[in-house]
């Protein structure tokens, strides 16, 4: 019999090196990382991407349909809808807001730097932390 085995999950990290909660977010993920790797953990191993590179337009799309509208203005800086988000992205890409975390896989997104929420994302707490 024959066993498929699924792909690590890609989890990527819009980062600004100088923003001081994107390097707390930067390191919660590299922890969740190694401790995924273990062979106890909940967690299965994912491959971290991390880039200060903005996202292209297909992957901000996908972005805002992981995120859903509640989030938007979390995402770009003064937007409320998904039209308004879209404009504003084309016009400035620096109005991505940064740390933004991504697990294409599993259709989540986090901005910002709670880190039990990112945990939580991850699926490295239980759901009720």
């Amino acid at each position: 019999m024959f066993r498929f085995h699924k792909p690590m999950d890609i989890i990527t990290l819009f980062h600004k090196a100088a923003s001081p909660a994107s390097m707390r977010v930067a390191a919660v993920l590299r922890q969740a990382s190694a401790a995924a790797s273990e062979a106890d953990s909940r967690r299965p191993e994912f491959k971290l991407e991390v880039t200060e590179e903005a996202p292209t337009a297909d992957q901000f799309h996908t972005i805002l349909a992981y995120a859903g509208t509640a989030h938007i203005p979390s995402i770009i800086k003064g937007a409320t809808t998904e039209k308004d988000a879209l404009k504003k992205f084309q016009e400035n890409v620096g109005s991505f807001e940064r740390p933004v975390v991504v697990d294409w896989n599993n259709g989540k997104v986090h901005a910002g730097d709670s880190e039990s929420e990112i945990l939580k994302m991850l699926g490295a707490l239980p759901k009720e932390a």
